[in-house]
């Protein structure tokens, strides 16, 4: 362990004690009037409710799959023994990452409210830098995570080998992923039944039916929206992102460790490149986390820019520095290497550009969609599926090229199955260098659910409408910010996933070590396989695309992506009909509400929202989990490689298009409440409703759970090829 790792746990800490310094900064300021505070007060009630019954289920399948795991450790010994205390603070972390983002939230949405009664300049701020404290609080924690076990396994685990030491140590590490990404498929398909059922029930009878705008006090489920924004937005983007960025720097560093064995201090040096390019790259997020400010009376365009500069400085900061990095460690190819992380960067960059132009109203798609509102909702409907699948085309080919570029790149341009490992790890440290800025993309992407709700506040608490239309221009700039940040995450997804693929064959190599120790005729023969490469680990199990068992694994991937969504959007529509008819009832049978001379019950429709959430959220997230081990168990690891293959290729599309057909469809009816095409409560705008209402569960439950969902199956296959191997020697 050299002297340049303890850069990575400082780096930790500096991130966390920033996210302290701005949250800190944040409660000093005031939440406005008494009954700000209220609404506030019962925004962070229902958000606190929710989590604490969301982390008991959560638990209770922590607590199985744990001792599931210490079973095949403990029992079979075809684990490592410390994978289940791995998964367990991997999962803990990712939680604890989404509650302190969420309860960050839940404290600055009036905050904001009550700043931009003074400025949009101090609005921005305070929204800003709150998100910010998600941002920091996830690169914070996940760099100590990897630190704390970096420093354990490196002093407990025993291996003559040291070369062998490195692979055992960064295989085992990638357990600890899996946790984080349980529980962030948990979090986010939890959080977003429980957001959208609200959101869609509200939007339907407030909106469409009643008439009454967004947010009204007089509406019984606005309450349980603006917890939704915090549930779904925010805790569960937290633990989603918590666990890509662990993901990514985890998968480097096996790759790093298996590309390089035999040469010790080349793996070093491959394992700590990943950890300090994360490292630095929390400190220049705190720098572009400071340049972000704007002027009072900017609009959209002018904020899209302040928050660009932020984010456009730390990104060629972090491309500057990473050649420093290469060549301080001595890479004999360091500027080749440098230019691998500088495409992954690229990539990131291209396709938050992209996602920005196709949903945000200041270009032509979005105020084309909203155009199409002028013949009806069906038009709106046609237009954003048509325009989220167009939309996927150049993110698609982006990602590409950055996959050829950074595999080119790390093997100087050439194909040879002998430099396969090196290619693979300049895939996986491009990925890096695109969530190497995540303390800052993660602060523009969680700014968005705190505007949002801060619309909320000013709306309930009646304050001058300018501060409602100050909060709608911070709004819709979090509607695209939010939008670029989940292109960002499923971008950057796709590249971690091809990298866990690799990682999985040297986990299938670590599987028949278990094997060879255990004895037996074979044992000769299971040892030399866990010292091939991944080439013939490859033809020992004919992973080819002329394998029907490979073939039949791509189907079967391909297919979950979508019985995933499926699920996940007929969930939302179940709890969105709940919702709908609670309403209707209190609209119905309580006196005086739409007078606003009785308060609704904000209680029920929070409590709907919690157990809808809760009971549907089971299935399809263990459903993620049981298809891997199946397959693992039935088709073997050629199955598992067909079904990772094809639940990366379909997932990655198909989360591109619900994100951005849902981004489109609710930025298409900002741009009509703006004042055009006849503004509030015209045609139109009833039209746009109804697209925003579709375009709900697209973006913000089916959508941002794909890339968790490719990841999870990745990190699963993983954790369980032992088991694997054992059976399918």
């Amino acid at each position: 362990m050299t002297a340049l790792f303890y850069i990575v746990p400082a780096a930790a800490i500096v991130s966390l004690l920033f996210a302290w310094l701005f949250f800190r900064q944040m409660m000093k300021e005031s939440e406005g009037t008494a009954t700000m505070k209220e609404i506030a007060r019962y925004v962070r009630e229902g958000a606190m409710a929710y989590l604490r019954q969301q982390y008991k289920v959560v638990t209770v399948v922590f607590v199985i799959l744990a001792l599931f795991f210490a079973v095949l450790a403990y029992g079979f010994g075809v684990q490592n023994p410390w994978v289940p205390f791995a998964f367990l603070t991997g999962g803990f972390f990712s939680g604890l990452a989404g509650f302190i983002g969420m309860k960050t939230a839940t404290f600055a949405s009036a905050r904001t409210a009550n700043a931009v009664s003074r400025s949009l300049n101090s609005g921005l701020k305070i929204a800003f830098r709150s998100g910010a404290v998600m941002g920091l609080t996830v690169v914070g924690l996940g760099l100590l995570d990897i630190s704390i076990w970096w420093i354990i396994l490196n002093i407990f685990i025993d291996n003559p080998d040291a070369s062998q030491k490195l692979v055992v140590v960064t295989t085992t590490m990638l357990t600890f992923g899996m946790g984080a990404s349980t529980q962030a498929l948990f979090a986010r398909v939890g959080g977003g039944i429980y957001t959208k059922a609200a959101d869609v029930g509200a939007d339907i009878v407030g909106k469409v039916e009643q008439d009454i705008p967004e947010d009204d006090p007089r509406n019984p489920a606005t309450i349980a929206d603006n917890v939704g924004d915090n549930v779904g937005d925010v805790a569960g983007m937290g633990a989603d992102l918590y666990e890509s960025y662990c993901g990514s720097i985890l998968a480097t560093m096996a790759l790093g460790a298996s590309a390089f064995f035999g040469d010790y201090a080349m793996q070093t040096k491959a394992i700590l490149a990943p950890m300090l390019i994360a490292a630095v790259g929390v400190v220049l997020s705190i720098a572009g986390i400071y340049a972000v400010r704007t002027k009072n009376g900017a609009g959209l365009q002018q904020l899209l820019k302040s928050l660009s500069t932020g984010t456009n400085l730390s990104a060629v900061l972090i491309a500057v520095i990473t050649f420093g990095i290469f060549r301080l460690l001595g890479f004999g190819n360091w500027w080749q290497l440098s230019l691998s992380v500088l495409s992954g960067l690229l990539a990131g960059v291209i396709i938050g550009k992209v996602t920005e132009y196709y949903t945000s109203h200041s270009y032509r798609p979005t105020q084309k969609l909203a155009e199409s509102a002028e013949t009806g909702s069906a038009t709106v409907i046609i237009g954003g599926v048509g325009l989220g699948m167009i939309s996927t085309a150049i993110p698609v080919v982006t990602i590409a090229i950055a996959i050829l570029l950074s595999y080119s790149f790390a093997t100087g341009f050439s194909f040879s199955p002998d430099l396969l490992g090196q290619g693979l790890y300049g895939i996986s440290i491009a990925a890096v260098g695109m969530l190497s800025t995540l303390g800052i993309t993660l602060a523009t992407d969680a700014y968005g659910p705190i505007a949002d709700n801060a619309g909320g506040n000013a709306q309930m608490s009646e304050l001058d409408p300018m501060v409602r239309q100050r909060t709608d221009v911070l709004d819709a700039l979090g509607n695209t910010t939010a939008a670029t940040g989940k292109g960002f995450a499923i971008g950057s997804a796709a590249l971690t996933a091809l990298a866990l693929l690799a990682s999985y064959i040297e986990e299938i190599k670590i599987g028949f070590g278990h094997m060879a120790e255990k004895g037996g005729e074979l044992a000769v023969h299971y040892a030399e396989l866990a010292r091939a490469g991944i080439p013939q680990i490859v033809e020992h199990y004919n992973i080819t695309l002329m394998n029907p068992v490979v073939l039949a694994g791509v189907f079967i991937g391909s297919m979950m992506a979508f019985l995933f969504c499926g699920l996940t959007m007929n969930a939302v529509g179940r709890a969105a009909s709940k919702m709908v008819v609670e309403v209707r009832r209190q609209f119905r049978e309580i006196a005086g509400i739409l007078e606003g001379k009785k308060r609704p019950d904000y209680t029920n429709c929070v409590r709907i929202s919690t157990k809808a959430a809760q009971h549907e959220m089971i299935f399809p997230s263990v459903l993620a989990i049981i298809v891997p081990v199946a397959t693992g168990i039935i088709l073997g690891p050629a199955g598992v490689i067909g079904v990772l293959a094809g639940g990366l290729g379909a997932g990655f599309v198909l989360a591109i298009f619900l994100a951005n057909s849902g981004g489109a469809w609710d930025n298409a009816k900002k741009y009509v409440e703006e004042g055009h095409l006849g503004g509030k409560n015209s045609e139109c705008h009833k039209a746009t409703i109804v697209g925003d209402t579709v375009g709900d569960p697209f973006k913000d439950t089916s959508g941002p759970s794909l890339n968790i969902l490719i990841k999870l199956m990745s990190m699963v296959s993983i954790v369980m090829a032992g088991l694997t191997v054992m059976l399918h020697c």
